[in-house]
């Protein structure tokens, strides 16, 4: 629990400066573009690691695990990444990171579905609390910018969907969570390159140009402003917040399973907020502090659970033993 408490805050801390720095760095590059350097800078960054986990497991790569990684990549990479990447284009940091946040309601029902996981009676009441807390920060009675919403929910969808994808490739692929999420970020950043260099055809690119809302995908550059320059909002991109942020997700979810790594998407909508009001000016209003305060007592709600749950398990286990005798 230890561990998986060290991994939770270390992927909060990334992932809630992520639309920060993802925003600033939006000025610099084209959307697409920046969601494909950093996955592949991700994937980059993990790949000794995994390579260490499976020369330490004595498995070797083949061509299943390659389309598993080809479909976790799509759906993660190249449909929910995108999803977000634009919805940081055209909402504020602090808006998509609450509302991206939502995404573990939609595991917890894709995992029922998927992995037949049982929703406990915590989970479901922390489930509760803290949709009601990101209903009080987003205001739907007030909605002032629906495409960036839109573009929100539908991106919290599809990773929620991913993040199960990713958790029933552990199990029966064999595969530890560093080296599912690096080659997932691999596989993915191909795909969305190769899709790019499609846009890129003058055929394509002048089709594409013709409709109003496919112009900005249209000749996607790659390399364009990869300099010395933006190294470091880069570096910062692509090695911390992309490779770290979930790296550290997926590992808190293979030692103590969804809730808990969970808990990563109900401390964010809270802290990303205030690391906004910091980093770039965003104000803070009071329906978005008292939907943190709300969003913060489902967590406790959550740890609670599984506090409960461990003892019952502990307990379970000693009488086994002593009966055993």
């Amino acid at each position: 629990m230890k561990k998986s408490v060290i991994y939770v805050l270390i992927s909060t801390l990334m992932f809630s400066s992520m639309e920060i720095a993802l925003k600033v760095a939006g000025s610099e590059f084209n959307p697409i573009q920046l969601n494909l350097l950093r996955f592949f800078i991700g994937g980059a960054v993990l790949l000794p690691f995994a390579f260490y986990e499976l020369h330490k497991r004595r498995r070797k790569l083949n061509l299943d695990d390659w389309k598993a990684f080809a479909f976790t990549g799509f759906a993660c990479v190249v449909i929910s990444m995108t999803l977000y990447q634009l919805a940081i284009v055209y909402d504020k940091p602090a808006i998509v990171a609450v509302l991206f946040s939502c995404n573990p309601v939609f595991a917890v029902i894709f995992a029922y579905f998927i992995l037949h996981e049982r929703i406990g009676r915590a989970n479901l009441i922390s489930l509760i609390i803290s949709v009601i807390g990101l209903i009080v920060i987003v205001n739907p009675f007030n909605l002032t910018n629906p495409v960036g919403i839109i573009l929100s929910l539908l991106s919290a969808v599809t990773f929620g969907f991913y993040s199960i994808l990713s958790q029933s490739c552990s199990v029966k692929r064999n595969l530890d969570g560093i080296t599912i999420t690096c080659f997932t970020f691999i596989a993915g950043s191909f795909e969305l390159f190769v899709l790019s260099l499609i846009t890129n055809i003058p055929a394509v690119a002048s089709g594409m140009k013709t409709v109003g809302w496919l112009n900005q995908f249209a000749a996607i550059p790659i390399l364009k402003d990869v300099n010395l320059q933006n190294f470091w909002i880069l570096f910062f991109i692509g090695v911390c917040v992309t490779g770290g942020g979930f790296a550290f997700y997926f590992l808190a979810m293979q030692e103590s399973g969804v809730s808990i790594a969970s808990l990563v998407f109900f401390i964010k909508p809270g802290l990303a907020p205030i690391l906004a009001m910091i980093f770039v000016g965003e104000k803070i209003n009071l329906p978005t502090v008292v939907g943190i305060v709300i969003i913060l007592i489902g967590s406790v709600v959550t740890f609670i659970g599984e506090r409960y749950k461990e003892t019952d398990a502990t307990m379970l286990n000693d009488k086994t033993i002593e009966e055993s005798k």
